[in-house]
């Protein structure tokens, strides 16, 4: 996948996680959990998402790597 489809990807399993989160006033190295006001749950969807959107294995020890943008695209990428 490369840099706007794993930005897309994440944006669309995000929309339907909180609807109300806007990927584009994230900066690549903010947290997501925080900047998005993602409990527990809804981070372990994200990831779930991100798995079945990308059909990349991501066993739990990698989900530190996913807590920003920056990861996601380097980890996806």
């Amino acid at each position: 996948m490369n840099e706007a489809e794993i930005r897309q990807l994440a944006a669309s399993v995000l929309a339907g996680i909180a609807p109300e989160a806007d990927l584009a006033g994230v900066r690549d190295d903010e947290d997501l959990r925080e900047a998005l006001d993602l409990d527990s749950m809804d981070f372990q969807n994200f990831v779930i998402g991100l798995h079945r959107g990308s059909g990349h294995p991501i066993p739990e020890a990698d989900y530190p790597r996913l807590f920003t943008l920056r990861g996601v695209l380097a980890y996806l990428g």
